[in-house]
């Protein structure tokens, strides 16, 4: 397919973004995608599909032929991570379509480690995005909680949900000779793209194309990935799910628990997604939060007085702009290739996320005033997984995008220029100054099929037992208020955990946190009255 416009856009930016994977930080995507959709306070959920039992019982009677995972690897790197001989993998079949079970498949990617000890079942992880390899992320995190009780009791298992991964179809909407599939793809930090309705257009038509034709795309939503994740449960011989949910993780969690909450045993959801905000207020919470990390690590940065922020607090943001907004029409050399804006701001965001890499964002503003890029297009490298053979989660933000397509519904474009309007009054740091309403379109405005999701989601459940929200009040990305909100929504326990970051459980290194989290996977235990940790 010949390159149009909106290719070339979409090549600037390749994979900024996060879920903690095998880097060990983890991008929560869909809560600041730029391309959405609109606010959908009032769209109710859509209920569980009228499948017959009998029309599903191949799939929940399935056996699965666990064996080595290389097959599983989308390039050389992941190939070399996924050859740990504690890793075994398999295939869930699935139907496309829970509506025509009878009609074509999906095949799900599936990663398992055994329990240290004697096992109780399994936790299925799931790392965030949308767009996160739970395969990856599964075997992250089995060596993330190494020495934690949770690890010893219970299986891992993690998942690359609907257009994920491994997991076929996978998103494919992007390709260039000489690269692997999703190594060039959409932006979805920042807000600068300038599309024309041609452009939207053509966005469908290469998804579809290279991503299982438009019932591919279709089947790509939330709702039928907590589906899946149901068939999943009983083919390990689990009566009921036990979960462990990041971020975007937190919306999958909490959509199943809506679907299925009989079938809930226990769920922890940590760095929640607010159920009830709609895309518009979601997103700016989001950049507003970034905004407030921003403040934080400047302030951080401040007590060296050779800040390239300066250490008068009115002026960092200015000064931020002043750096960042000629990178625009100069772009500086990085690691031979540019970093114009767009790279720039979005390496920042990335580094944002934790404070074990606000060093690395200001020696990239100082490598910046002296003409180059490095240090940010490192972490722009770094945490999207690398190019070709060395990525790791390659199509992480097609499969964002196109989850988001099914989940949300879509903007006008006078929407779009609202919301950029906005974005940039909540989070100023990030503006490239300008017309910013210039080819302000909605990516997904030409889906051929309508969104699944609703919102607000998991309201008023009946039946679901207790469960855990961990929410950082510090998270950049999704606001503690929102945890507090996804807590109240389910009738959660909320662990409160004081410092910056976003998640804390799959790490396993705040004893705090793993003792509280083991303690209630485990034996469903949870203190009272709940304690707060710290990061």
């Amino acid at each position: 397919m010949p390159r149009t416009k909106i290719d070339q856009l979409f090549a600037r930016r390749a994979r900024v973004f996060r879920r903690s994977g095998l880097s060990g930080l983890v991008l929560s995507i869909c809560a600041i995608s730029a391309m959405g959709c609109t606010p959908a306070e009032n769209e109710q959920p859509t209920p569980v599909a009228s499948s017959s039992a009998a029309d599903l019982t191949k799939f929940y009677s399935q056996k699965l032929d666990w064996s080595g995972c290389a097959e599983f690897a989308t390039s050389k790197r992941e190939a070399e991570i996924l050859a740990d001989p504690k890793a075994r993998c398999a295939r869930l079949s699935v139907p496309l379509d829970y509506d025509d079970p009878k009609g074509a498949t999906a095949s799900v990617a599936v990663l398992r480690v055994k329990a240290r000890g004697e096992s109780k079942g399994s936790v299925v992880f799931n790392p965030g995005g949308p767009g996160g390899s739970g395969v990856l992320g599964g075997l992250a995190v089995s060596r993330g909680l190494a020495k934690s009780r949770i690890s010893e009791a219970f299986d891992i298992v993690g998942f690359d949900p609907r257009g994920v991964g491994a997991t076929k179809p996978a998103a494919d909407c992007y390709s260039e000779k000489g690269t692997t599939r999703g190594d060039k793809v959409f932006p979805t930090l920042t807000l600068t793209v300038d599309l024309t309705e041609k452009d939207t257009r053509a966005v469908f038509d290469r998804c579809a194309e290279g991503s299982g034709g438009a019932k591919g795309l279709a089947s790509m939503g939330t709702r039928t990935t907590a589906r899946d994740m149901d068939v999943l449960r009983a083919v390990l011989g689990d009566e009921k799910l036990t979960l462990l949910g990041q971020s975007y993780g937190t919306r999958l969690g909490s959509v199943y628990a809506e679907q299925f909450p009989q079938r809930v045993r226990a769920m922890i959801l940590d760095g929640a997604f607010d159920p009830g905000l709609g895309t518009i207020e979601r997103r700016l919470a989001a950049y507003g939060g970034f905004q407030r990390a921003f403040e934080v690590m400047a302030a951080t940065c401040a007590k060296d007085a050779s800040c390239p922020l300066g250490t008068d607090p009115k002026a960092w943001t200015s000064r931020f702009q002043a750096l960042m907004q000629p990178l625009q029409d100069k772009p500086v050399p990085a690691l031979g290739q540019e970093l114009d804006f767009d790279g720039a701001v979005g390496g920042v965001m990335a580094g944002l996320y934790s404070p074990t890499l606000w060093p690395t964002v200001v020696r990239g503003l100082n490598e910046v005033r002296q003409g180059r890029g490095d240090s940010l297009m490192r972490l722009v490298q770094d945490l999207g997984g690398g190019a070709a053979d060395n990525a790791v989660n390659g199509n992480v933000t097609e499969a964002l995008f196109a989850i988001n397509c099914m989940d949300e519904r879509r903007l006008t474009p006078q929407d779009v220029a609202q919301l950029r309007a906005r974005a940039f009054e909540v989070a100023p740091f990030m503006s490239p100054g300008g017309d910013v309403g210039r080819g302000a379109r909605d990516g997904c405005e030409f889906w051929s099929a309508p969104p699944t999701l609703g919102i607000p989601y998991a309201q008023n459940i009946q039946g679901l037992p207790k469960t855990l929200v961990i929410s950082i009040t510090g998270d950049p990305t999704t606001p503690h208020a929102g945890g507090v909100k996804l807590a109240e929504t389910l009738g959660s326990a909320l662990l409160t955990v004081k410092g910056e970051g976003h998640t804390v459980v799959s790490s396993g290194a705040n004893t705090c946190v793993d003792k509280i989290a083991a303690d209630y996977l485990i034996d469903l235990k949870l203190p009272e009255p709940m304690p707060e940790c710290s990061v």
